[in-house]
């Protein structure tokens, strides 16, 4: 195999490609690792974790029924999942930093400055869309869920219809969190702008009711308790849009005065090398 050229302006751009998949591979490992310790360190409760989990539902349950496995080996797998679920949702803070440490070097100094508080925000606002799942939703619809089944039903769920039902309401209240985040790159980057996004409120409403129905069960309550969040955070995406937009003006204002530059009319001129000739003059006397 032939030595590489140096002078072969083919080579001089694989190289660099080269080195960032090396990185993009070094910094996947390194979240495998911490996600597998956490899921290791975590294995041995993994049937507490389950029923911590499984709490909402366990808790309304009628008297003398219980959650039941209809795989054979759903009571061993299940819980794992739930674990290795818990280690990524854990381990996104480091997820999200060796994303960051990947693209920031490809970042001007003003996309830094406002990328790393999206990245914090997001992720905050995505934990606490998962934590309104848990605390607050998923009690209403056990305790709704439990009281309209029919006279002669037992109320026995499966573990893993559960647990597979449970983490679509986190992600979709996750995801349905970060509307603030989206509304402000939306306008970040020149699509819209805040005046637009307020004028089409009715039709933002409409399509957040039409998101709760797809993402949600087929239950009015539900839906209603996903749509009203994101109607309001909605709103707060416009207000931190309009606080952007109106800081971002008087910068550019602030720019332009600085820049300003007027030249003199002839009369100040004629001033101007009348002072001069008067100083030098009377440095000569």
């Amino acid at each position: 195999m032939s030595a590489p050229d140096p002078n072969d302006p083919g080579q001089e751009i694989e190289q660099p490609f080269m080195a960032h998949l090396m990185e993009l591979r070094d910094r996947l490992m390194r979240i495998v690792v911490v996600v597998l310790a956490l899921f290791l360190v975590m294995s041995p409760f993994a049937d507490r974790i389950f029923a911590l989990l499984a709490d909402p539902l366990s808790r309304h349950l009628p008297e003398g029924t219980s959650m039941i496995a209809v795989e054979v080996i759903a009571p061993f797998l299940i819980p794992l999942k739930a674990t290795l679920v818990l280690a990524i949702f854990l381990a996104m803070p480091y997820v999200l930093y060796q994303i960051w440490g990947f693209i920031a070097p490809g970042l001007y100094k003003h996309e830094k400055r406002l990328a790393v508080p999206l990245l914090v925000s997001s992720t905050l606002l995505f934990y606490a869309g998962a934590a309104f799942a848990y605390f607050v939703i998923l009690p209403i619809l056990s305790i709704f869920l439990t009281g309209t089944a029919p006279e002669g039903v037992a109320v026995t769920p499966d573990i893993g219809k559960y647990l597979d039902f449970e983490l679509m309401l986190f992600f979709a209240f996750g995801a349905a969190f970060e509307v603030p985040v989206a509304t402000f790159v939306l306008v970040l980057m020149g699509i819209t702008t805040p005046d637009a996004l307020a004028r089409k409120r009715p039709y933002i409403i409409v399509g957040a009711f039409v998101i709760g129905m797809v993402l949600t069960p087929p239950d009015i309550i539900s839906q209603t308790l996903l749509a009203l969040p994101m109607w309001l955070l909605f709103e707060i995406g416009v207000l931190l849009s309009r606080s952007f937009e109106r800081r971002r003006a008087e910068e550019a204002a602030a720019e332009e005065s600085d820049d300003d530059y007027r030249p003199m009319t002839d009369e100040e001129m004629d001033a101007e090398l009348d002072e001069i000739e008067k100083s030098e003059k009377s440095d000569r006397e």
